[in-house]
C-alpha cells in the first residue's frame, strides 16, 4: 500500500468520550481520551443517563482535538471506525450518531467496531510484529472472554464468565470493604499492603464449558467473610481482603489461560481489557507465560482501558476486509463478539 490508510475513531461505550487517529492500524497518531471517573465517582459507580449526557458535551471537542493533535483533517481521513455495541445503549448511540453525521457530511466510509474487539486489538498497537493467530485474554468491567484470534477479525470464543465479570466484582467487592469507585485500581493500590494468602477465598471451577469462569461466588465469599467478622466483633483488615480477593481473581484467570495454552498448543499469549492494567495481574500472567515458554504480550494500561485507539486499530483490519456499514448502524448494547 502506497500510502498510509487513516482511521478517525470514536468509542463511547461507557464512561470515556474518546476520539483517536490511528495510521495503518498500528501507528497512532493521536488518543485523546476524556473521562468522566471523577463524576461518577460521587454515585459510586456509573450512571448511564449522566455518561450519555456527558459524551454529547464532550464528543466535538475530542473528535476536533484528536484531529488537530495528529496534525490531519476530515479530508485525509479514509474511513471512521466507531464502538457499535456492546456497552450502555445512550453513550453508544452518541457515538454512533457523531460517526453517522460525519460519514454521511463528508462521504466518508462507516466500520463500526465491537468493542471487546478493540480491546484484542489494541495489543497491535503495541506490539508492531504481533499478528495472528495467538490466544487473548479480555478482563473488563463488562467482560471476560478467553479467545482464540485465528485471523483479524475473526474469533473463537473458548470461555466466557457465567455470571459476573472480573472489573464487576472488583467493583462490588471495593464497595463493599469501603474503597469505593473505581473498584480495580483501589483494590490493587490496598492490596500491596496486605497479605494474598491471609483469607482463603474460593476459586471457583465451572462444570460447564472448560474454560469458562465465575466470579460471583467469590464476590459472595467476600460479604459473607465481612459479616461473619461483624457478628463475631472480629476486626476486618482492608487490606487482607484486598490482597487475599485479588489474588483468588488472578488464580482463576491464570489457571483457565494455563489450561488452554497448555490444550491448544499456542505460544503466543496477550492479555486486553481494563483490569488488564492490573500490574499484580500483569506480573503473573508474564510469569506463567515463561514458565510455559510462551510469548506474552499486553498494551500499555492507558491502552487497556477504554479509548478510542484500540478502536481505530480494529477499524482498519474491518476496513481492509471491505466491511462498510450504511447510515442504518445502530448502537447494540449486548453485542456478543462475533456477531454483526
Amino acid at each position: 500500500m502506497s500510502r498510509d490508510v487513516k482511521i478517525l475513531a470514536i468509542e463511547s461505550s461507557c464512561d470515556e468520550t474518546a476520539a483517536a487517529v490511528v495510521a495503518n492500524g498500528r501507528n497512532v497518531k493521536s488518543n485523546i481520551i476524556s473521562s468522566q471517573i471523577s463524576l461518577h465517582t460521587l454515585y459510586g459507580g456509573v450512571v448511564p443517563e449522566i455518561a450519555s449526557r456527558k459524551h454529547i458535551e464532550k464528543i466535538d471537542q475530542v473528535i476536533a482535538e484528536a484531529l488537530e493533535s495528529a496534525d490531519t483533517t476530515l479530508d485525509e481521513i479514509d474511513a471512521i471506525g466507531v464502538t457499535y455495541g456492546p456497552g450502555l445503549v445512550g453513550a453508544l448511540l452518541v457515538g454512533v450518531a457523531e460517526a453517522k453525521a460525519i460519514s454521511f457530511a463528508k462521504n466518508i466510509p462507516l466500520v463500526g467496531v465491537h468493542h471487546i474487539e478493540g480491546h484484542i486489538s489494541a495489543n497491535y498497537i503495541e506490539h508492531p510484529h504481533l499478528e495472528p493467530p495467538f490466544l487473548c485474554l479480555v478482563v473488563s468491567g463488562g467482560h471476560t472472554h478467553l479467545v482464540k484470534v485465528q485471523d483479524y477479525g475473526v474469533y473463537e470464543i473458548l470461555g466466557r464468565t457465567m455470571d459476573d465479570a472480573a472489573g464487576e466484582a472488583f467493583d462490588k467487592v471495593a464497595r463493599a470493604i469501603g474503597l469505593g469507585y473505581p473498584g480495580g485500581p483501589k483494590i490493587e493500590k490496598v492490596a500491596h499492603e496486605g497479605n494474598p494468602g491471609a483469607i482463603p477465598f474460593p476459586r471457583a471451577h465451572v462444570s460447564e464449558g472448560a474454560y469458562n469462569f465465575s466470579f460471583s461466588g467469590m464476590k459472595s465469599a467476600v460479604l459473607n467473610y465481612l459479616n461473619g467478622c461483624r457478628m463475631k466483633g472480629t476486626e476486618v483488615i482492608q487490606a487482607d481482603v484486598a490482597a487475599s480477593f485479588q489474588q483468588a481473581v488472578i488464580d482463576v484467570l491464570t489457571g483457565n489461560v494455563t489450561k488452554a495454552l497448555e490444550e491448544t498448543g499456542m505460544r503466543k499469549f496477550a492479555l486486553a481489557g481494563g483490569v488488564a492494567s492490573n500490574s499484580t495481574l500483569r506480573h503473573a500472567m508474564k510469569s506463567q507465560c515463561e514458565a510455559m515458554g510462551a510469548e506474552f504480550f499486553c498494551p500499555s494500561p492507558i491502552l487497556c482501558t477504554d479509548n478510542a485507539a484500540m478502536i481505530g486499530a480494529a477499524a482498519y483490519y474491518d476496513y481492509l476486509a471491505g466491511k462498510r456499514d450504511g447510515l442504518d448502524l445502530n448502537a447494540v448494547p449486548n453485542l456478543r463478539l462475533g456477531e454483526s
